[in-house]
């Protein structure tokens, strides 16, 4: 119930000291019950993943208070929200939750600003022209809702959420309905906010391309059980969730910072928290900017030392952390790297790993090419 990773494990879930959001919750939902001891730490994204219909939506439902649950307790900080028990049951409208769901439910008769401003306390006025901005809806601020795109109504709806001053706040699957290029356009906005803004965000997906690019804890439901719960980065090393993550397996992920940029090669430094370096495809950002990284384990291969003569322009000293046969491909073995304080995992065939005589904590050289970045922002 709480999760497959020990607290004393590097990577484990939150406990209830260090977070936001606190929840045992248990309800009969049609032929499973969800069953659910999770906690939320106090800043961060956490990502509720798992197939349609295994309870990620009941659970959020269950946590803002829209449905009472048959047993058990929710906890903000130190405010107890719902509990069975006691028959305590604080109303939606008084729990202090920014809730967002798929659809923008905005007024049709008022305005964006009016939507805005709804239920705004005088004590946020001063954060109205930041988070404006912050969203890019300052153009839209005089148009009605049925004149927005899909994804200008859920920035709307974000920006509505967040101005009540919420303690945490809820999203069910912002993105989902959105045509490709709206969907980027809403994920570029919602990993620029969760950077910026200072509250935990619970947020309910089963997409994981969205979820590696905006997570940072993740929570895996299936059929009404929390089977995983920890550090994003640290449940994609792991291989016995590989087939149950469902295509995280795919890559990993490297943060880093904006150094400097090359327009002649259309090529962008970035630097690790190492010191080493990356060259990128040209990213549209300032030095300093923080960026994730995500790299195909497919597109990581080793080598004793720098190779001369190579197209790969990355190379990055790293430490052999481990090697497991893959349980994807009989032939290939899965390979964890250590880099400073990150890990990089690789796919090597295993041919390849008896003849280089691979071994845990051998130094080696990771080869990356550019073109196999994907930036996450």
């Amino acid at each position: 119930m709480s999760g497959d990773i020990h607290p004393s494990t590097p990577g484990a879930p939150p406990t209830a000291a260090d977070g936001a959001l606190e929840c045992r919750l248990h309800k009969r939902l049609g032929s499973f019950d969800l069953d659910v001891a999770l906690t939320v730490p106090g800043r961060g994204v956490t990502a509720l993943f798992g197939e349609s219909g295994s309870g990620k939506t009941s659970l959020l439902r269950l946590v803002a208070g829209l449905d009472r649950p048959d047993a058990g307790h929710v906890r903000l900080g130190e405010r107890l929200l719902t509990e069975v028990a006691s028959r305590t049951q604080v109303p939606p409208h008084k729990r202090h939750l920014g809730v967002v769901f798929q659809e923008a439910r905005l007024f049709p008769h008022y305005r964006v600003r009016g939507n805005l401003t709804y239920g705004m306390p005088r004590a946020a006025r001063p954060q109205f022209d930041d988070l404006v901005a912050l969203l890019g809806i300052g153009h839209l601020l005089e148009r009605l809702p049925g004149t927005l795109s899909g994804g200008e109504a859920r920035r709307v709806a974000i920006g509505r959420a967040l101005l009540t001053q919420p303690r945490l706040l809820l999203l069910d699957e912002p993105l989902t309905g959105l045509d490709g290029e709206r969907k980027r356009e809403l994920l570029h906005y919602l990993v620029r906010l969760t950077r910026e803004i200072d509250l935990p965000v619970l947020y309910v997906s089963h997409d994981t391309a969205e979820i590696a690019a905006i997570a940072d804890h993740l929570a895996l439901i299936e059929q009404g059980r929390l089977t995983a719960h920890g550090q994003l980065d640290a449940l994609m090393m792991r291989l016995d969730l590989t087939e149950r993550l469902g295509g995280f397996d795919a890559a990993t992920r490297l943060g880093a910072r904006v150094v400097d940029h090359d327009p002649a090669y259309a090529l962008t430094r970035v630097v690790l928290d190492d010191g080493q370096t990356l060259r990128i495809p040209a990213l549209d950002h300032p030095p300093g900017t923080p960026v994730r990284l995500r790299v195909g384990v497919r597109d990581v291969a080793l080598a004793h030392a720098m190779p001369e003569g190579t197209s790969y322009r990355n190379g990055l000293a790293v430490v052999i952390d481990a090697i497991e046969p893959s349980t994807q491909e009989p032939s290939a073995n899965e390979v964890r790297l250590t880099i400073g304080r990150q890990r990089l995992r690789a796919r090597l065939t295993r041919q390849a790993c008896d003849e280089m005589q691979l071994v845990v904590g051998k130094p080696m050289v990771a080869l990356i090419r550019s073109v196999a970045f994907d930036s996450r922002f």
